[in-house]
This record gives structure tokens, sequence and C-alpha cells, in this order.
């Protein structure tokens, strides 16, 4: 390739394998806030007031109704004195929750009708009622729904980059600045999101194949 600086590549590699840690960092704190947060929000959707049920939606459309790259911006700014990472996991978290929780009400509704019936008739309280009958069916159904939108939230990672968080895009433009070679370090960049992302697709494709027999 010329023109292509691949001495950029190698001194740029360290730099930005330490930015892919605080990216896989974020991703799996993230996804771990979202697969939580998703099933509370899904699970008080079902609640029987509307004094709940209410906020709840409302909380949830803004929340998908606006951007990332703007709840980020808005919530370093209104949490200035806090860690830019711990924001950008929780604003990641909290954005995706509002979409997982569409997963898991599809799946808590997804359990067969017979099943509900059948833990009235055994006289189960409504707390083992989910604990052992209703969610281990539902989030079995839900994984793969939730591992792609694991996927979706490594992808976007880059955006924490304007909020300071120095993950692989933040690492990246910095080395690109510094050296004047963007083309090199950003190829590199994409090329390690290829590689980390891909195969993790295709792993999700085969647990959605295998639990859809």
């Amino acid at each position: 390739m010329n023109g292509f600086d691949w001495n950029a590549v190698r001194e740029s590699l360290p730099d930005l394998l330490n930015g892919f840690k605080i990216t896989l960092l974020a991703t799996v704190l993230g996804t771990l806030v979202a697969a939580v947060l998703g099933l509370v929000v899904a699970m008080a959707g079902r609640a029987p007031g509307r004094f709940v049920t209410v906020p709840v939606r409302l909380v949830t459309e803004f929340v998908r109704s606006t951007p990332l790259l703007v709840q980020l911006v808005g919530a370093a700014a209104l949490f200035n004195t806090v860690e830019p990472l711990y924001i950008g996991i929780a604003v990641l978290g909290i954005h995706y929750a509002a979409y997982t929780s569409e997963v898991y009400r599809a799946g808590i509704d997804g359990v067969p009708k017979g099943q509900w019936e059948a833990c009235r008739a055994l006289s189960l309280s409504p707390r083992r009622t989910w604990q052992a009958v209703i969610l281990p069916q539902a989030v079995r159904n839900v994984l793969p729904a939730l591992g792609n939108y694991a996927i979706s939230m490594f992808k976007e990672t880059p955006f924490l980059a304007v909020i300071t968080v120095q993950e692989m895009v933040f690492e990246a433009r910095k080395y690109g600045a510094d050296n004047f070679a963007y083309t090199e370090v950003f190829t590199l960049a994409g090329l390690i999101f290829l590689v980390a992302s891909y195969p993790t697709s295709l792993l999700m494709r085969k647990l959605e194949k295998r639990l859809g027999h």
C-alpha cells in the first residue's frame, strides 16, 4: 500500500491495546448494568399501579428518543466531578437498558400461559413464581438478543471519547494528531473492532439457532 506507514501501525498498537482494555471494561460493565436494569424496568412495567408504570414508560421513551451522544455530554456536564469512565458506563447501561427491557418483556410474554396457571394451581407465591419458573425461561429465550445488544454497545464505545474517556478511539485520535497518521491508526482500530466483534456475532447466531430448536 503506497503511502501507508506500517511503522505507525507498530508504534500505535500498544496505545490502542491499552485503550481497548478501557473499551472492553466499559462494554462489560455497561452490559451488566443494562441487563440488570433492563430486567428491573421490564418488571416495573408490569406493576399493577399506573403510578409506577407511567413514570417508567416516560423515562424509557425519553432515553430511546434521545441520541446516546447527547446523553453522554449531558451527563458529563451534570456530573462534572465524577470520573468520565464511570459516567460513560452508567450512560451506556441506562441507554441500553431501555432496549433490553423490551427484550425481557417479549421473553416474559413468550412464557406459555400454562406455566402461569400451573404456578397458581400449586399456590406458589409471586416471588417464587418469578424466580423459579418465569424468569429462567424468559432469560434463556432472550440471551441471543442480549448478546447482540452487547455487541452494539461495544461498537458504540467510541462515543465515550467525547467525554475524554481514554478508550481505543480516543487513543487512535491522539496518536493520529501527534504523528499525522490518521489513516494507519484508524485502520488498525477498525481491524481490532472487527476481530473482537465478528466472532462474537457468529457465536450469538449459533446460540440463537440452538435455542430456537
